[in-house]
């Protein structure tokens, strides 16, 4: 009898989101079972409202002198689980693990070197420690979308692994201008993406447009979630608010660069649409472009995002 599973989630948003599939089948095969789950402040803040959870813990080793000493006590504080399950692939994850008192425990592993979606990857390692079958479902979180006075775009300009994930903020701008007069704007973004916000901004007063607001660095994860959930339609780089959208299927257009769009796109999103170059050098999987040209963003302009919107809204009206 399985009472009680330890869930240590992927530290990045977007990554512990495309774990949420697998989560779900963890509590379809235990439904019973109360979690006690682990991970970084962003990630774990995607999971607030989740079934079936009795206790979230911030992993914050990170911050101690002897990080290592801190992951033995935080293990030892959580005390004997009957099934224990990490989604983290480090050697810092692999550690805590091993003091972690559990009847059976297992550290995620990629089953294969092919290119496959992530949200599969991970449902497949869950599958096969829990001896079960179960499909991959759609990305879930429970929050309840905000309600917009009015059909509203959102922007998000940020990517928190990299300068080379992130479109450049005069193109954002020339969509949102272009779209201003069908939809209200809002511009997301975390603390550290507050000056890309800006410049977004500054173009759109530029240009008279005052239909906006920039939301950049003032909402908390849950607000970050409930307002993207609420959207109209979505422009985004590959980032965690990408996978937000995704979660409650938001009409987006997804730029990529660096990163393998194979992998990490929206999952099971039908109103999603991908825009990216495919040179030859991409995917490089650099944080920022090794080639100092950065094309794979750089070459995408806005009257391509322009078209992919146009055509998604053929398939929705």
């Amino acid at each position: 009898m399985v009472k009680t599973i330890f869930i240590e989630i992927p530290s990045w948003l977007g990554d512990a989101i495309m774990a949420t599939p697998a989560i779900q089948n963890i509590i379809k095969t235990y439904p019973d079972a109360k979690i006690i789950l682990l991970g970084s402040y962003v990630s774990t803040q995607a999971f607030s409202n989740y079934p079936n959870i009795k206790q979230i813990i911030i992993d914050e080793t990170k911050k101690e002198k002897n990080r290592y000493k801190a992951l033995i006590k935080l293990a030892k504080n959580i005390g004997k689980v009957d099934l224990a399950i990490s989604f983290r692939r480090s050697i810092s994850s692999k550690f805590m693990m091993f003091f972690i008192k559990a009847k059976k425990k297992f550290n995620y592993k990629r089953l294969t070197k092919n290119e496959i979606h992530l949200a599969i990857r991970y449902n497949d390692f869950v599958n096969k420690v829990l001896k079960t079958d179960n499909e991959v479902g759609d990305l879930k979180l429970y929050f309840t979308p905000y309600k917009y006075p009015k059909k509203t775009l959102g922007i998000n300009p940020g990517a928190t692994y990299g300068s080379a994930k992130r479109w450049y903020p005069e193109e954002f701008a020339k969509v949102a201008i272009t779209l201003a007069s069908k939809y209200d704007i809002v511009i997301f973004g975390g603390p550290a993406e507050t000056d890309i916000a800006k410049d977004i901004e500054y173009e759109l007063v530029r240009q008279g447009v005052r239909n906006y607001q920039n939301l950049a660095g003032k909402t908390t994860i849950p607000e970050l979630i409930e307002k993207i959930a609420g959207l109209s339609l979505f422009i985004t780089n590959d980032s965690g608010p990408m996978h937000i959208a995704a979660a409650y299927k938001i009409k987006t257009i997804s730029i990529f660069g660096p990163t393998k769009y194979k992998e990490t796109n929206q999952w099971r999103n039908p109103d999603g649409i991908i825009v990216t170059k495919n040179l030859s050098c991409s995917p490089c999987m650099k944080r920022e472009c090794p080639l100092k040209h950065h094309d794979c963003m750089k070459q995408i302009k806005a009257n391509e995002v322009l078209e992919a919107i146009s055509l998604l809204e053929e398939w929705i009206f």
